[in-house]
């Protein structure tokens, strides 16, 4: 049997973070914890002190099907290349025909861009585009396929 899992981000904005990949992904905010009718509640509860309410965000599957994403303030930046990022299949997959697949990646890299995602580069190993890698407004580096 697997264990449950969830990813967590290191953010300097964990709000503006998390609405951002709720749009990349079709996620939704995640409700407070069952028996809390709100979040301040649950820190209250729990003694968090009221100028750290806004240290995290918390995004979820609408549909429950896959892991959650909590993000969390830390004061560094960050500084170096992901070492794992996630790959948004927006195109469908690469069984794809080409002309249906493509413009689906370029509809979802417009997307993020006015979201105020980056495209740091296009790949096209053999002269037609495969991917876009972009980075989030942190810099997170992501792909679009």
């Amino acid at each position: 049997m697997s264990e449950q899992w969830s990813l967590t981000v290191d953010s300097a904005r964990p709000r503006e973070l998390a609405a951002f990949w709720c749009l990349a992904l079709g996620y939704v905010p995640a409700s407070p914890p069952e028996g809390f009718a709100t979040w301040e509640a649950w820190h209250a509860h729990f003694g968090i002190p009221q100028d750290e309410w806004d240290d995290g965000a918390f995004i979820k599957d609408p549909d429950g099907a896959r892991p959650s994403i909590s993000f969390l303030k830390v004061p560094e930046p960050k500084v170096v290349k992901n070492r794992m990022h996630v790959d948004i299949q927006a195109g469908g997959g690469r069984h794809e025909p080409f002309d249906v697949r493509w413009p689906r990646v370029q509809a979802m890299v417009g997307k993020l861009v006015a979201a105020g995602g980056s495209v740091l580069g296009v790949d096209a190993p053999d002269g037609t585009p495969d991917h876009v890698t972009m980075a989030d407004p942190e810099g997170n580096e992501f792909d679009v396929l």
